[in-house]
């Protein structure tokens, strides 16, 4: 249970599938489909989804690379976040976004695992959040030149590391994208 009182409500929480960010990522299409199937599965389930979108000197803002990909389109009535750092809590009104929507349970997906992905769910954990990420439903690029594993073996890694992470008061796992059950 989360640490958050009165904050029950799930979120999906979609962090950087933006063109720029994925173009070159690891299984890209089949990440991008089962995120537009969960972003789908919320909406109908009446649970929020959350959008994150980075910007920095790599990134910049407005341009055709920083747009969230054309295959999801953020709803006008979800939010979309702005960051600047990995952690997607970090200098952003997100903490206000899901507060002012009693969500307290965060289904994470999206890019890259190896650095945004893996920021914002240790963020979520540390300030409360039940924290789960869904393992076919995050990637990233391949780093291999800078003496990262291969994109598969990230991947696998971030999903065994996060499936055994706990903290007092919260749960947190992963889950497939099949088995994520929402609940408003």
């Amino acid at each position: 249970m989360t640490t958050l009182p009165q904050r029950t409500r799930s979120a999906l929480l979609v962090v950087d599938v933006q063109s720029g960010v994925v173009s070159d990522a690891y299984q890209r299409d089949a990440v991008v489909g089962a995120i537009g199937d969960l972003v789908r599965r919320a909406r109908l389930a009446d649970v929020p989804v959350v959008w994150v979108r980075h910007a920095d000197e790599g990134l910049v803002a407005d341009t055709a690379p920083w747009q969230i990909v054309s295959e999801l389109v953020p709803g006008e009535d979800e939010d979309i976040v702005e960051k600047h750092y990995g952690d997607a809590f970090e200098d952003t009104t997100l903490e206000n976004v899901l507060a002012n929507r009693k969500i307290g349970r965060l289904v994470v997906v999206g890019a890259q695992t190896d650095f945004c992905i893996r920021s914002t769910l240790h963020g979520a954990l540390a300030r409360g959040y039940d924290t789960f990420l869904v393992e076919d439903a995050h990637t990233t690029e391949d780093l291999t030149q800078w003496g990262a594993p291969t994109p598969d073996l990230v991947i696998a890694h971030t999903n065994m590391y996060w499936s055994n992470q706990r903290a007092p008061g919260r749960t947190a796992g992963t889950l497939k994208s099949a088995e994520v059950g929402f609940t408003s």
